[in-house]
This record gives C-alpha cells, structure tokens and sequence, in this order.
C-alpha cells in the first residue's frame, strides 16, 4: 500500500507519462516507457512540489532510478535531509 508520497508522485508520473498501464510503486520506468524528458519533468515537478533539489547530473545517479519505488525515496530522503 503507497503512503502519501508514494500516491502523490504516482499522480505526477501519471500525468507526464503517455501510458494507460497500472502505475505503483514497484512499476518500471522502462515499463512505463518513461524516457529521460518526461523523467526530468517528473523531476522538476516533485521538486517544484516539495521546496527540494535532486542532483541527477550523472549518468550512474540516472541509472539508479529503476522503479517508482526508487524516484519516492529518493524524494522522501530529500525531504527528510531539508526537514
């Protein structure tokens, strides 16, 4: 079951992804199709969103990010370290 987070950055992914597939936390960026501009969107609006700044300025950060799961506690970690 998602938390707040999770269910909030679920609702940013469905609106800039082009997919009519099931989106949760254990789905794939690769399965949603989801391509390094609409990531970096996803990105700008969680940022926008919660006042924080995710440094993805390296390809390694970039391939870290597999799942929906990986993009909300990376989100959640930033949250916490502003906090």
């Amino acid at each position: 079951m998602a938390d707040q987070l999770a269910t909030e950055i679920i609702e940013k992914i469905k609106a800039h992804a082009y997919t009519d597939k099931q989106i949760t936390i254990h789905s794939e960026l690769q399965y949603l199709e989801i391509q390094s501009l609409e990531l970096t969107e996803i990105m700008f609006d969680i940022e926008e969103s919660y006042g924080i700044q995710i440094e993805l300025d390296t390809s390694e950060a970039w391939s870290n990010l597999k799942n929906v799961g990986d993009l909300v506690e990376a989100a959640r970690a930033l949250i916490a370290a502003k906090a």
